[in-house]
């Protein structure tokens, strides 16, 4: 047998996956606590024990893996205009698996280069000017990232008339640099490309010593990918096919953890009805947004304070007194498992349901009304999602929910917001054994079958 080990080294758990690729089919999963503080081998060892227990001992031919343990891959990105070349930079960045921890634009302040120093990123992205373009700004805002200590790579992404000029301010204070294609070579047009796999080359090469990951490069062939560029690398593909194998056609998926909320748009987003003037930046095909403040867990304070606690007690089915003191057991031990109380299983509930519905609305695209002495002209921002009819939901708690279905339910269109472009009506499938960052990397080398397993495991509700 030909088998293949997939191992992702996630913030808090390590889930490794055996696949048969002879029969094309799971052999079996399991998860075990990450243990990035002290020896990541520790919590490796321990899923694949529990691994073994389920299936036997077997040999594998390769071993792959992904990680987003120890933080994940925490970015910076600089640029000029906002809506323009930070927006092509912070896409890239996201595109790339990475969380963005600092986004920065126009010239860099004393006040702002000691803000980076502090974040500590584990690469900067520094972008500005189209080609031919604006070039003080992009070598101002070199000359500050040179005096800042820290040491951190930086992928220069910007006008291409001054980054080799950039590339020397930096190297001549000791930066790690890798100049690339820019990001937005001319008004409006996106290139993410290049940067996006610069910024993989440096986490291969350079990020996993930082998060202690070279513990565990004997026994695999790579940390190939960030875990969240192996999801969006999942859900493309089982969107496009590969091959003679046929993709399900344009998708979303939503990935709700206790930290924060992954959602992916594998689509072009154009207009759905004629006349509409689409504004801003050219979207990503391929499209992820993270959001740092949506997690059911460490973010659950927050959520209630936007929401209101009338709305999470309307949709948990707790009263408030049983939200307030389900909230302080979640302060107190934001690990504790619904089986450990279904009182915290309804909690989940009812926030995964305020999340998805936020988190979509922040994903996707707007239009709006504008009045011109022409008439009446509609403006889209974003992508327009309408037409997706296929929405995979995965993380904790949405595959270990009862109610997979009523959480993913705030993904659709609300008469109440009809600015918002959400999917009209859309089937719904969970990642119930955990497999997209998985089939992720096993579509590296074997893609054809990373989308036959996909399409036949994925469960609809």
């Amino acid at each position: 047998m030909d088998n293949v080990l997939l191992i992702d080294f996630g913030s808090t758990y390590t889930k490794v996956t055996a696949v048969d690729i002879n029969s094309e089919r799971i052999l079996g999963t399991a998860r075990a606590c990450t243990t990035s503080k002290t020896d990541i081998n520790e919590g490796l060892n321990n899923a694949l024990a529990d691994l073994e227990g389920n299936i036997g001992k077997i040999e594998y031919n390769s071993k792959f893996a992904c990680s987003s343990a120890a933080g994940g891959l925490k970015m910076v990105v600089i640029g000029i205009v906002p809506e323009l070349t930070v927006e092509a930079a912070k896409l890239t960045a996201l595109s790339a698996g990475a969380k963005v921890i600092g986004v920065y634009s126009y010239e860099l302040t004393d006040d702002e280069a000691n803000e980076i120093a502090n974040l500590k990123p584990d690469i900067v992205l520094l972008t500005g000017g189209t080609d031919g373009g604006n070039k003080n700004i992009i070598l101002h805002n070199a000359e500050i990232l040179a005096s800042i200590e820290s040491d951190f790579p930086v992928v220069v992404a910007g006008n291409k008339s001054v980054a080799s000029k950039v590339a020397e301010i930096l190297k001549s204070a000791g930066k790690e640099v890798r100049v690339c294609q820019n990001v937005m070579p001319e008004f409006n047009k996106l290139n993410i490309e290049p940067a996006r796999q610069t910024i993989r080359d440096i986490f291969l090469q350079r990020i996993i010593r930082a998060k202690g990951l070279t513990k565990v490069q004997n026994i695999i062939e790579g940390i190939l990918m960030p875990t969240p560029s192996a999801v969006l690398k999942a859900v493309q593909i089982l969107s496009t096919g590969y091959g003679t194998e046929k993709g399900l056609g344009d998708l979303m998926a939503i990935d709700v953890g206790g930290a924060t909320t992954d959602v992916y748009s594998i689509s072009d987003g154009l207009p759905s009805r004629s006349g509409v003037i689409i504004k801003g930046l050219p979207e990503p095909f391929a499209k992820r947004t993270v959001e740092g403040d949506l997690g059911v867990r460490y973010s659950a304070d927050f959520i209630v304070e936007e929401a209101g606690v009338k709305m999470v007690c309307q949709a948990s089915g707790l009263t408030l007194e049983e939200v307030q003191s389900y909230l302080n057991k979640i302060r107190s031990n934001p690990g504790i498992l619904p089986n450990d109380d279904n009182k915290i299983g309804m909690l989940d509930l009812g926030l995964a349901k305020i999340v998805v519905k936020e988190a979509v609305k922040r994903h996707t695209g707007v239009i709006e009304t504008s009045y011109t002495p022409m008439g009446k002209i509609f403006i889209q921002k974003g992508k327009d999602l309408t037409g997706i009819r296929k929405v995979i939901g995965t993380g904790g708690p949405v595959i270990n929910s009862l109610y997979p279905g009523e959480i993913m339910k705030g993904v659709l269109f609300d008469e109440r917001e009809p600015e918002i472009l959400r999917p009209i009506n859309a089937d719904f499938f969970i990642d119930r054994k955990y497999i997209l960052s998985a089939m992720g990397l096993l579509s590296e080398k074997y893609p054809e079958i990373a989308v036959r397993i996909m399409k036949r495991e994925l469960e609809m509700v």
